[in-house]
């Protein structure tokens, strides 16, 4: 019954609702089963009323951006999988600050930065992500991070819209307020950045591509970084130290080019994925003491 009110719901509003859609086709590492309903909001608002309307009628929920951090289970999600809406960005009248859907890529929104002479968001330029993500997750690369840009955001709560200033997200590595409140959403945000030379901010961008090019696993299906950063050491080199580069379960590697990267070498299912990220872990510390802890997230 509630599936067929938010088909009404959805058909009222003029939001697109796919029943069935499969996961996999919304995930950088290409695995997953089914979402039973999938929303493609237009806009904040329209992001808005469908989390309204899961909460009013307790519908299990979830927001995903670019899938570019996430592992889907193979049997799918049981409830209903909202993509965060892209939309424009908004440039302010001081031509330095802009506020963003959380659905716009950090690639689009930093090209954009760099043709405008604006410098803060060139780290950002090879992150795969969407904006959304990278608050929740404070992303960065090459020395920048989120923390540096970021002036506020608008949050979804459970109790309403609010909106969160710099401070209160309380940014730390790969972690923020999102990651530690239940059911807060990041519907967009709003960064301030800095006047530099446009040939230079290109320059760094094209230098941070050559080096992503030329160390990590771009040809295959991936999400990335697969564990966090222990603190003092880097995870790729303990999972390389402990011999474990080209491991495989099923269709699931260690990256033989970046161990750091569990990539997907063809037929990986979630399954494969989960059971090398538990014996790489294990093997790791039971060589090093160290317990990597997963960067990636499994949609539950």
């Amino acid at each position: 019954m509630t599936c067929q009110k938010l088909l009404d719901f959805a058909k009222s509003e003029g939001i697109v609702l796919r029943e069935n859609e499969p996961l996999r086709d919304h995930t950088t590492f290409r695995v997953g089963g089914p979402a039973r309903l999938f929303a493609l909001p237009r806009d904040t608002y329209q992001l808005i009323a469908l989390l309204v309307f899961a909460l009013g009628h307790d519908l299990k929920w979830a927001v995903i951006g670019n899938g570019s951090n996430l592992l889907v289970p193979d049997e799918g999600y049981d409830g209903l999988v909202i993509r965060a809406p892209e939309g424009p960005a908004r440039w302010h009248q001081d031509g330095r600050t802009v506020t963003v859907p959380a659905g716009c890529t950090l690639a689009r929104l930093s090209t954009e930065a760099a043709g405008r002479g604006l410098a803060g968001l060139a780290f950002a330029q090879g992150i795969p992500g969407t904006v959304g993500g990278a608050v929740v997750m404070n992303a960065g690369a090459y020395g920048g991070q989120i923390a540096d840009v970021l002036v506020s955001s608008r949050c979804i709560t459970p109790e309403g819209v609010r909106t969160l200033t710099a401070e209160e997200h309380r940014l730390s590595y790969r972690r923020s307020i999102y990651a530690e409140e239940h059911g807060w959403v990041c519907a967009e945000a709003t960064f301030c950045l800095q006047p530099g030379d446009p040939d230079q901010i290109h320059a760094e961008m094209a230098d941070y591509a050559r080096r992503r090019r030329d160390k990590q696993p771009l040809e295959w299906p991936s999400a990335g970084s697969t564990f966090k950063r222990p603190e003092g050491c880097f995870a790729g080199k303990l999972i390389e130290d402990a011999g474990l580069k080209g491991f495989t379960v099923g269709g699931a590697q260690v990256s033989e080019k970046h161990a750091g990267f569990v990539i997907n070498r063809g037929g990986a299912t979630c399954a494969d994925i989960l059971a090398l990220m538990q014996a790489v872990s294990d093997r790791v510390y039971e060589q090093f003491g160290v317990r990597l802890e997963p960067e990636v997230k499994i949609l539950r």
